[in-house]
Order: structure tokens, then sequence, then C-alpha cells
């Protein structure tokens, strides 16, 4: 086959256009072109709004065919496969994973393929009732500390936009993608330059994930919360776990450590059990929440709203004369703002919204870059101290029991409180409080944000609307820690891997995952 990149339609224009397209490029007859498939569908919305594909298709004599048309948008197509390990003698011992978010999972998945019965821990529970104490929270402002946006069956991703495109490239994508659409994720992820599950069909994939762990013989472990390791001449030899019936130990010689960005206890008694960990940097600051017409009307102009299009999102960056750096994150479109605490009286905010996208804002993250210098200390948690001091910041601000501090972009700007919204109506539950973030925002944050937004403005018009809403605090963009591990994606204590977000290897469900596979097959490798 041969593959054919930068076909381009109108928005009005179907998807059977592309064989015509695709036979004027390769200089055929259309009934000339066999087989065509859609490897890779975008918008590009720069000049005029476009679909832009990637195409393979059959035709006879392919050599022939390449060297009369000349095109560089054409080229053999040699797609790359992932292949997992094949199964093979499970060891005396199995191997455990801690963490039921992608890299955790994925983990496991690659273990249970190869044979190895892993037994996989998770502190919070299935994803069927941690929707329901999530949604408990949402309404009522009741916090279940082990079981919330952060903590259960999916990870934080189980409740943000499931968005799985990444700045890397890995072999392994492709294989992650088309496993969670076997498990019920929707078909189109596979070929949308920015695949999106959506957080109601990610629970659904979740489930057929957990299905087909289980039929492979992996032990799964739900209200099983790691509390210390046991180590002896610098290798692990158990686990210290708390599960619904008490305190017991289980023996264990490899263990992947997936715990998420927000597993701060577990990180301090791991860093206690003697490993090796560092601060990194991160980011913190706001979700910001513009009517979803109003970003379509932006960039789809004449097209907002064509359902071949969806809703528009964005990607901003810019940097500073104060040498920080600001830029959009986790961006949102048609969903809401969520409250994402995992620990008591602290505020934290994060983004969420369904595969159709069909909510009345869009909201997003806007962040400030956090160095290690910017921490309290030089302590290797000290990264972990300084989120604490944001949230609970933001509670005290919020007023009332987990509301979020909330401002509009124009009162922001000129440094008075806002009283209440505009056009824009703030999304987040239990509730906000009207009032000046600069309060809970640390100064050389809240100064980078009020530089940020003019210039932001300037390369997407409407950004810094003065109805445009803040919501605070946005605390937990990545993990403010590094758990140092070596080639072979140990820790110092040999058998201990940390891994994905959690350890400071990963930034989003895709590469977190595939950090999960890469770490299972070091333990697979070591098996033989």
């Amino acid at each position: 086959m041969l593959q054919i990149s930068q076909l381009r339609l109108a928005p009005d224009e179907p998807e059977s256009a592309l064989t015509t397209k695709a036979a004027r490029v390769l200089r055929l007859a259309p009934e000339q072109i066999g087989h065509l498939q859609i490897l890779r569908r975008g918008v590009d919305a720069r000049e005029q709004v476009q679909l832009v594909y990637t195409v393979a298709v059959s035709v006879s004599n392919e050599p022939a065919v390449l060297r009369r048309c000349r095109d560089k948008r054409v080229s053999p197509y040699r797609p790359q496969v992932y292949t997992p390990p094949a199964p093979m003698a499970p060891p005396s011992l199995p191997p455990v994973v801690v963490g039921a978010g992608p890299a955790g999972l994925f983990a496991a998945l690659t273990l249970a393929l190869a044979g190895q019965k892993p037994i996989l821990l998770e502190r919070g529970q299935p994803v069927e009732q941690r929707v329901r104490d999530v949604e408990r929270f949402w309404s009522a402002g009741l916090l279940d500390t082990e079981s919330n946006v952060q903590f259960g069956e999916g990870g934080a991703g189980a409740f943000s936009d499931g968005k799985l495109n990444t700045g890397t490239r890995d072999v392994r994508h492709h294989w992650i993608l088309q496993q969670l659409v076997d498990c019920g994720a929707p078909e189109q992820i596979l070929i949308d330059a920015k695949p999106h599950v959506g957080t109601d069909y990610l629970h659904i994939a979740l489930q057929g994930l957990r299905r087909r762990l289980l039929d492979l013989g992996c032990e799964i472990r739900f209200s099983h919360r790691l509390e210390g390791i046991t180590h002896r001449d610098n290798a692990l030899t158990a686990l210290t776990v708390r599960g619904p019936e008490g305190t017991y130990s289980l023996p264990c010689r490899q263990l992947v450590l997936a715990l998420g960005h927000s597993a701060r206890d577990t990180v301090e008694a791991l860093y206690a059990a003697g490993v090796h960990m560092e601060p990194k940097p991160f980011a913190v600051g706001v979700r910001i929440e513009h009517r979803q017409q109003d970003m379509d009307a932006v960039q789809y102009r004449r097209w907002a709203g064509h359902p071949s299009l969806g809703a528009a999102s964005y990607k901003l960056a810019c940097h500073l004369s104060n040498g920080r750096s600001a830029f959009s994150f986790c961006v949102c479109p048609g969903g809401e703002v969520v409250a994402a605490a995992s620990e008591q009286q602290r505020t934290v905010t994060n983004g969420m919204s369904a595969f159709a996208r069909d909510k009345e804002n869009i909201n997003g993250a806007l962040l400030v870059n956090v160095t290690p210098e910017d921490f309290p200390t030089s302590h290797p948690l000290a990264g972990i101290a300084f989120q604490r001091q944001l949230e609970e910041a933001a509670f005290r601000l919020g007023d009332k029991p987990y509301h979020a501090p909330c401002q509009r972009v124009e009162d922001f700007l000129l440094g008075r409180p806002s009283t209440g919204p505009g056009t824009v109506q703030p999304s987040y539950r239990p509730g906000v409080t009207w009032c000046d973030l600069h309060r809970c925002l640390p100064d050389f944050v809240a100064r980078t944000l009020e530089e940020a937004l003019p210039v932001l403005d300037g390369k997407l018009p409407g950004y810094a609307s003065g109805d445009a809403v803040l919501t605070a605090v946005e605390s937990r963009s990545s993990s403010p820690v590094r758990m140092v591990r070596d080639e072979t994606y140990q820790a110092n204590i040999r058998g201990v891997y940390p891994c994905g977000e959690g350890a400071g290897y990963a930034g989003g469900i895709l590469s977190a995952a595939a950090d999960g596979i890469r770490c299972a097959q070091q333990i697979i490798g070591g098996n033989t």
C-alpha cells in the first residue's frame, strides 16, 4: 500500500471524496484505487478551515505509480506494529503493580499477557462506585479521601477529557489505542490527530479492561493501599499493604510503582523507606472558562458549529519578560471545571468533558512554570508542601467547604474582587466564591498570569475576554517529585520500578500507559 498525506476536504465534503483526491495525487483514475484506509484526520483552521487526512491506498504496480507521481506527499506504507512480549513461565512470586491509572493498568496488562499473573493494588474503588463517590462530593461537598477524582480505577484521567494526544512518539501508542477500542472506547481515536475518549466512554473502557485483566489471570485488589516496603541488602522483599480487613505483609520481589501524581502519603512513606527522590519542575495556575460558541466562532469562523469539526480547542503558550512561561494545558472543549481534591480542607480544580463535548463552556488550565527554586526548602518533597500551601489558601478563600475561589478576567487584571458572573457561568461544583484570586495565588504566579493574558489574547482573540472566568487553584498538572531510576527502570532499591506520571516519567494518559508497558517489559526480561 501507499501512504498519502495532506489530503484536504472542506467541512461539508464527504470522506468518499478522498478516493478521487488520492487518485489525482497518484495520477490514476479513481477506479484504479483499491482499498482506502484513513490513517489520520485533523483540522487545520489557520487560513481556510479544512479537514486534513493521511490515508493508505492499495494500487496495482506500486513501484511504477511511485515513480510516475513524484509527489513528496506519497510514500510506501510501512506501519510499525508493537507486539507485546510472548507468554512465559510465571515467577515464584507474582509481580505487583500499585495504582490502576493508565501506567498501572497497562503494566498489569503487559505482564498478564506474558503469563505473569500480576497482583494489581488500587487504593480506590472500581469505577462504578467511584462515579457515585465523586458525584456525592460534587453535589454535597462530601469528600472521600480514598475514592475521588484522583484515586480509584482509571486514575486521575478517569475524570478528564480522556485526551490521548502526546508530544512523544512510541510504537506502543497505536497498540494502546487499539486495546482501549477493544474495551469499549470510540473507534475514531485510532485516526484522530487529537484523539479523546471522554469521561463517559473512558468509564466503559475501564470496565472492559478490568474484565480482560481478570480473564488473563491478574488479581485486582481494590481498597488496598501501599503503606510501605521492606528491603534487604538493597533488594525489595515485601510490601506493607492496608486493606479492608487490616494491614498485612505481601511478599514481593518486583514492584511497579504507578502511584499517580497525588498519592502524597505513599510518596512520603516510600521516601522514608529509602527510595531516592528529587524535586522536579511542574506548573500551577487556574482553570479558565469561555463559552464554547465564542471559541468556535473565533477559530472556525463561518464553519462554526459544523458537525464534522466538533468543538474547537486551542493550545497556547508565551514566554514573558519576567523569565516565566505561561501556557494552556488539559483543555476540555464542551466540558466543565471539576472539584479534584483528595485531601481534607484543600481545594483543587481540574477539567473534564464527555465524548460529545456538548456542554456550554470550554475550559483549560492556564499555568505558570514552577521550578524547585520556588519551593519553600530544598527537601526532595518540598514541591508537595508548595502544592499544599496553594490548595489550603484556595480552600480558605472559597469560604464554604470545597467551594472554589473564582474571578472574572477583567476584574483579575484590574485587581478588584468579582461579585458575580457576566456572560460566562462557572461550571465548577459544588460551587464558587467570587473574590480576588490574588489572595490565594503566589505573587509570581499572579503577576505572570496578568502579563500572559493580554499576550495570549493576541494569539487567540477573546481569550482574555472580561467575562471569562478564572477558577483556582490548578495545582496537580504533574508530579513535583521524580523517583530516580536507572537504565533498567529500577530505583536504588532493586526490584522497585517507579513508573508513569506520579514518578515523574510521563505527562498524560498515553505516555503514562507506554511507560507502564516499558516497566513491565523490564520485569519480563528479568525473568528469563
